[in-house]
């Protein structure tokens, strides 16, 4: 049960129409106003008074692997949304894969709902996925609540979700499309990378020319023609290279339901730092060149990308290969799902942005893509999920204070502003100072927030 009668106060309330000093009032788990600062408040209404730091909306992160069941050594339901929770974040999407079974049928998600119910500190919704022979499944899935469809042109990583060749692709599309639902892709060309120079070993330079900036250019090429051909509705995955940002716009133009997001680790690390052996860095796509980022932050800029999130995808320390530092052995996966709100908010500010383009970024566009209608906005009607944020201070990032299950993080030794104070959930807060309280999150089906 949420906390009846409360008011948020702050100098700083980040809204829809901007940011203003405002008391937030919440009342059974819903922002039923934003008032005045200093209203006097209802009879018996608890008042918690923030001060200057500022009140952001929870925010929404639809990109998160917590591999629960069947891998769970590598991350789990508790572990995974209680570092959420500790970082701002109220709301996350889990991937399909790297969970055993992988969230292919309607009885695999069950499984996994089964899972994770009594377990999770923020709220918690699923992707379906879309793999070569499971067609008859997408519309049942659909049906189950999932909020999506991911599919991967190459690869995965893990041979429990193949991924669909051309004709596959567009059988899976049309049928999506058929029932107004959501395709997710991971866009890259496995010819392009087929064809690429593949040399095992520390270099960092060598695994980048592995993953060219072409295989994501010409993957989404063929997305846009394929998804204006079937009317569908195609959101690209983790976009690493500047270069697709023209034929992103054009088509975006042309009127192809096209969104795009991008990660924090492409926004804030760059190719030039990355030692060679720092396997703890490795991701596919990759992180590309200082002139790539630039180009990257004017595509949020300027609308072309719509979203941030954080694509976690943790694993088991051996996994990274820390012993040979061999990039083509390591596993691909940035963990940040704690740090994506200072790691963006440290580089936003550099560039001249503020927090409400952070928040439109990582809240209410996350949300608004998977039609998560109560979350991602501070105004009445909403749910009372809030981040309180100190946006001057810093702190250096200890893999220590993290809650990821394996403490392994690119951003190690990393100064950054931006402490969370504490995070809310239907006006109850579930973490205070990194410390998180009891599991309070909720399940969360597709058509419960259309």
């Amino acid at each position: 049960m949420s906390e009846a009668g409360l008011v948020l106060r702050s100098t700083r309330v980040i809204t829809p129409e901007g940011t203003r000093p405002a008391d937030v009032a919440v009342s059974g788990g819903t922002i039923t106003a934003v008032l005045p600062y200093g209203t006097e408040p209802p009879a018996g209404a608890r008042v918690e008074d923030v001060g200057d730091d500022v009140l952001l909306p929870g925010l929404v992160d639809t990109h998160v692997h917590v591999n629960d069941p069947g891998r769970a050594e590598w991350e789990g339901f508790a572990s995974a949304t209680r570092a959420a929770a500790a970082g701002g974040v109220t709301t996350l999407v889990d991937m399909p894969l790297n969970s055993i079974p992988p969230t292919t049928t309607a009885q695999s998600l069950e499984l996994k709902r089964s899972v994770a119910r009594g377990r999770t500190h923020i709220d918690v919704g699923f992707w379906g996925g879309a793999v070569p022979g499971n067609v008859k499944d997408l519309a049942p899935l659909h049906d189950a609540g999932v909020f999506g469809f991911k599919c991967f042109l190459l690869h995965s990583g893990v041979d429990e979700f193949p991924q669909l060749d051309p004709a596959q692709l567009e059988e899976a599309m049309g049928e999506i499309a058929g029932f107004g639902g959501l395709l997710i892709v991971h866009a890259e060309d496995p010819h392009v990378i087929g064809g690429a120079p593949q040399a095992p070993g520390r270099r960092y330079a060598d695994f980048l020319a592995s993953r060219p900036r072409s295989a994501e250019n010409t993957a989404i090429e063929g997305l846009i023609a394929l998804a204006r051909r079937l009317d569908a509705r195609v959101h690209i995955l983790h976009l690493s290279s500047s270069d697709a940002l023209p034929l992103i716009a054009d088509a975006k133009r042309d009127g192809v339901r096209l969104t795009v997001e991008t990660c924090p680790h492409y926004l804030t690390l760059t190719a030039e730092e990355v030692p060679d052996g720092a396997t703890e860095f490795k991701c596919c796509p990759p992180i590309r060149e200082a002139g790539n980022q630039d180009a990257l932050w004017q595509g949020l800029a300027d609308g072309t990308i719509d979203c941030i999130v954080s694509d976690h995808s943790p694993s088991t320390p051996d996994l990274k290969r820390f012993d040979t530092g061999d990039f083509a052995e390591a596993w691909g996966g940035i963990s940040s799902l704690q740090l994506g709100l200072p790691a963006i908010w440290t580089e936003a500010r550099k560039r001249g942005h503020g927090l409400e383009d952070v928040v439109r970024w990582m809240s209410a566009a996350p949300a608004g893509l998977a039609g998560l209608g109560r979350k991602g906005a501070v105004e009445a009607g909403r749910d009372a999920d809030f981040a309180v944020l100190a946006p001057d201070e810093t702190f250096t990032v200890d893999p220590a204070a993290l809650h990821h299950r394996n403490r392994v993080t690119a951003y190690a030794g990393r100064t950054l502003h931006g402490v969370v104070r504490s995070t809310w959930l239907r006006g109850r807060r579930i973490a205070d100072h990194g410390t998180t309280a009891e599991p309070t999150g909720r399940l969360l089906e597709r058509q419960q927030h259309s």
